[in-house]
């Protein structure tokens, strides 16, 4: 990053820190002006690792103005920003907007309807963070239905149904109801006797091709005028299993001119021979079609508000002929665009992921280059940290980037007070091989190694602090021996000086390092580098899984006295999850700078 782009993420980091402080009356954090700081600047974008160094102590210079002094310096900067802030004073605090007529309702009940056909990618996180964000907001509660009704094209994984509901409980949420619709079967054929004996259905064994063109011209095809009684028996077939697949299917009569052609006299059950892998429903041949089945639940759990993806709006169109038919009133619709996460080369899809998988090529739902919610709860990013990103993206009709960038952010903002620092120096890596449709990581080209030099003077043992903003948390205890290892790019030029973090200064002097006795001065002027380092006689081997590949390195002592799911921060590394301990080495997955 230049000079003159680090100026402009400066300024723009301050005046959105003085935005945020002003708004909310409360400090501003670095995760929580993320968002809208990446979203205005889109050329920050491939810089999203450096912004949150460059924006932090300018918040922090931020805070400590009044809130008079911030206004003052706001209209500076921005002074349609001050404009705003007058304009929403009068506003409720909300980042989310107003469900559509949530006055009417007794109780605001929200839904989450995945198909268990695989783990959840990251797009997934949006619906249950938005809808569980509502959930509080309104006092109301959400269900979590399986739409599991296709056991063929999107067949159930078994192992999906409880992955998501783990997924749901990881981002902070629990559904006051959880549903399979393949339990459910027998209610859907209920409603479809209902429909029949509205004459609002109809059996036809017409060929698809052959339908779809009568269809298109707006023409109904000669089963349409079936006699009740026909359709009843030849129902109750289908419901016996004895037709095959595309022999028959059950029509929901619509006006078959309408102007879209999607929505003429629409499936709404169809014949599958494929057992549905769970056994309770194994036996089951005749399946109704999404838009049947989630219609039915939607009114008999009562839902009252849906939100759904802005290329489903033929689905509510399609659902609202059921509803009249059954003389039901359709829930508010929220239609939004859809989500694209970045930073990631595998394309976020559940059957892609799944089948680079199954050909080896990534380890599994949790690998590091996985955009998927077992991945990022691995490296140890909070649930919540995922939540509030999704929750900035609102519910616009447009498509959306998330920039992980800001889920780092808002994870540091969460994480950063309570994790202790430990040292870490990088000596190899062992990079990944290609997962995703874009290639290899081109933005990779780090290479590590690790130099051994003896360091003559100072104490026997280094005391940094256990975390650098909390004195009371005490120090941790290093003992330095006869050598220390440095990562090679740290290494001083000979007979210049390089500052120890926790031990203090020394001068590089031919192959070997000596203590001086300059104080925190020569830091603080700029002249001495501080680096993290370890001894090299005593120390923890660690492997660091990275989206890149692994990272080989060893650690200070101290990082054998932790356990699985504890976070760390490898100083001027990053933050990582502790994932197992052994004797031979401590494997940790890297959460984010």
């Amino acid at each position: 990053m230049d000079d003159e782009l680090r100026d402009r993420v400066a300024r723009e980091a301050e005046k959105h820190a003085l935005f945020n402080a002003l708004k909310h009356g409360s400090a501003a954090r670095v995760g929580a002006i993320m968002g809208p700081l990446m979203g205005e600047n889109p050329d920050f974008r491939p810089h999203g690792d450096e912004i949150p160094e460059i924006a932090a102590p300018v918040i922090e210079r931020a805070n400590e103005l009044s809130p008079a002094a911030q206004r003052e310096r706001l209209a500076e900067l921005d002074p349609a920003a001050i404009e705003e802030l007058e304009a929403e004073d009068e506003e409720p605090d909300h980042q989310l907007p107003d469900l559509p007529d949530a006055e009417d309702y007794d109780e605001i009940r929200m839904r989450v309807a995945p198909n268990p056909n695989g783990p959840w990618h990251l797009g997934h996180a949006r619906m249950p963070a938005v809808i569980g964000t509502y959930k509080d907001r309104y006092d109301g509660s959400f269900v979590c239905r399986f739409d599991d009704t296709d056991p063929e094209t999107k067949r159930p994984d078994l192992d999906a149904y409880d992955q998501i509901l783990e997924d749901i409980a990881y981002l902070g949420f629990e559904p006051d109801e959880v549903l399979r619709a393949s339990d459910r079967v027998e209610t859907y054929y209920d409603h479809g006797r209902e429909l029949i004996e509205a004459g609002g259905a109809y059996t036809c064994s017409c060929e698809a091709e052959a339908f779809s063109a009568l269809k298109n011209d707006a023409e109904p095809c000669e089963h349409r005028g079936k006699d009740r009684e026909t359709v009843r028996e030849e129902f109750e077939a289908m419901v016996a299993g004895e037709y095959d697949p595309g022999e028959m299917v059950l029509r929901v009569k619509t006006d078959i001119e309408h102007k879209n052609p999607a929505l003429r006299d629409w499936v709404g059950f169809r014949m599958i021979d494929t057992p549905h892998p769970r056994p309770e429903a194994a036996e089951y041949r005749c399946w109704p079609m999404l838009d049947f089945q989630s219609a039915v639940d939607d009114q008999l759990t009562g839902v009252t508000h849906i939100i759904r993806g802005i290329d489903l709006q033929d689905s509510a169109k399609r659902q609202r002929f059921l509803y009249e038919y059954f003389d039901w009133s359709y829930p508010e619709v929220i239609h939004w665009g859809h989500v694209q996460v970045e930073d990631y080369d595998v394309k976020m899809s559940t059957s892609r992921i799944k089948e680079l998988i199954d050909d080896g090529i990534l380890e599994g739902w949790d690998d590091p280059r996985a955009p998927t919610i077992m991945s990022v709860r691995r490296r140890g990013i909070r649930g919540q940290a995922l939540v509030d990103a999704m929750v900035d993206l609102g519910t616009s009709t447009s498509n959306v980037d998330l920039s992980m960038s800001t889920v780092y952010a808002n994870n540091r903002d969460l994480v950063d007070d309570e994790t202790d620092r430990r040292f870490l120096v990088r000596e190899s890596i062992e990079p990944r091989g290609e997962a995703g449709e874009k290639g290899a990581r081109s933005d990779n080209e780090a290479a590590f190694e690790t130099v051994e030099l003896p360091v003559s003077g100072g104490p026997d043992v280094a005391e940094p602090p256990v975390h650098p903003d909390h004195e009371d948390r005490g120090t941790r205890e290093i003992p330095v021996g006869d050598a220390v290892l440095l990562e090679a790019d740290d290494l001083p030029p000979a007979g210049e000086r390089v500052w120890l973090k926790g031990f203090g200064c020394v001068r590089r002097d031919g192959d070997g390092l000596v203590y001086t006795e300059d104080d925190i001065e020569v830091v603080r002027e700029g002249s001495v580098d501080v680096v993290q380092w370890v001894p090299a006689a005593d120390n923890v081997r660690v492997r660091m899984r990275t989206m890149d590949g692994d990272v080989l390195g060893r650690a200070e002592p101290g990082l054998a006295d932790y356990e699985s799911d504890d976070l760390v921060q490898f100083v001027r590394v990053g933050f990582a999850r502790i994932d197992d301990v052994s004797d031979e080495e401590t494997v940790t997955y890297f959460a984010h700078p």
